[in-house]
């Protein structure tokens, strides 16, 4: 896994300099722009990318560094849907430095992920793939952009709205699983060719793991260490996400504590207030909850690795390890 991340790095790094230098022969001025793509490409764990080429090997596919530099341009989406959803929820801060928004403000940002969305394409059809091969991927390139889109604009309709888990999950599988884990799994394995077996064992792996990644990364959101998210522990509370989390903590909560917490969350949140918020929610024992939830996807999501290739399973199983872990 680290020397796939470091080659999908190294594509980006080539990609990404090439494109900069093209952008900077435009225009010098346009360098503040330029600086943040560097940076809003920087970093992160490089898991969609892992999916992609674990999908094409899964298909019977050998390495080559064409499919590292088509996986890489899924790293390119997310780093995308990163800028365009902080200036939304309006995070102050992403992998531990000011967003994009921060430092350039809005509409500059918004240009960013916008550029970096026409990159994802660039990078993908011109990998070095055979043309046949990324045409049979196209279409699960628009269903994954336009998910990820209805999930994004769900959750604006349903902030503040009633609590609902159900919907909190279609939230989920739209924004968030359709382009982290099922939408890259599949585009690796279609431009592999892979059979209608192992498409079906590699859907029925991905959606419940889609799912429990979304579900870790809102108890994160507000449990977690902001020295590792990178991010607020006020963003999820702050914007009343319609997560799973926060449903779960007004279905079960007693009724002081169910009308404590709609005051907290009208009102500007403040540290102090997101702590009692916290503990509302661990005396509702809806953070248990989640992790239940997380490793009933998890265990489903492995059970569906027997009808792969083993040395795909094994790569498949330890993403299951690193999208559902506490560490």
């Amino acid at each position: 896994m680290a020397d796939l991340r470091a080659r999908v790095d190294r594509a980006l790094e080539e990609f990404v300099e090439v494109e900069i230098a093209e952008l900077l022969a435009l225009d010098g001025e346009l360098a503040p722009v330029a600086d943040q793509l560097r940076i809003s490409v920087d970093g992160g764990k490089r898991i969609r990318p892992a999916f992609c080429y674990w999908g094409w090997r899964a298909a019977g596919q050998p390495d080559t560094d064409a499919v590292v530099r088509a996986a890489a341009a899924l790293e390119l989406v997310h780093a995308a849907a990163i800028v365009h959803d902080d200036v939304i929820d309006r995070s102050p801060m992403r992998r531990g430095r000011p967003s994009a928004h921060e430092r350039l403000g809005d509409a500059l940002a918004i240009m960013v992920g916008d550029l970096l969305v026409a990159w994802a394409a660039q990078l993908f059809h011109s990998s070095g793939l055979p043309r046949a091969f990324l045409g049979r991927a196209v279409p699960l390139w628009t269903a994954m952009g336009r998910e990820l889109v209805a999930g994004e604009c769900l959750e604006i309709l349903r902030t503040g709205a009633a609590p609902d888990v159900a919907r909190s999950l279609a939230i989920v599988r739209f924004k968030t699983g359709s382009y982290t884990v099922e939408g890259p799994l599949r585009i690796g394995a279609v431009l592999g060719g892979a059979a209608a077996p192992t498409l079906d064992a590699l859907a029925a792996y991905a959606r419940p793991l889609g799912e429990a990644f979304q579900l870790r990364d809102d108890l994160w959101g507000v449990f977690g260490d902001p020295g590792r998210t990178g991010k607020s522990l006020l963003d999820d509370l702050a914007g009343r996400k319609p997560t799973a989390l926060l449903a779960l903590t007004l279905t079960e909560a007693g009724e002081p504590d169910r009308r404590r917490l709609r005051d907290l969350l009208d009102g500007p949140l403040t540290p102090a207030g997101a702590a009692e918020i916290r503990e509302i929610m661990i005396r509702s024992r809806a953070p248990d909850r989640v992790r239940q939830m997380i490793d009933e996807r998890a265990h489903a999501a492995q059970a569906a690795l027997a009808g792969t290739r083993p040395d795909a399973a094994d790569a498949l199983a330890r993403l299951i390890r690193e999208v559902t872990s506490d560490d």
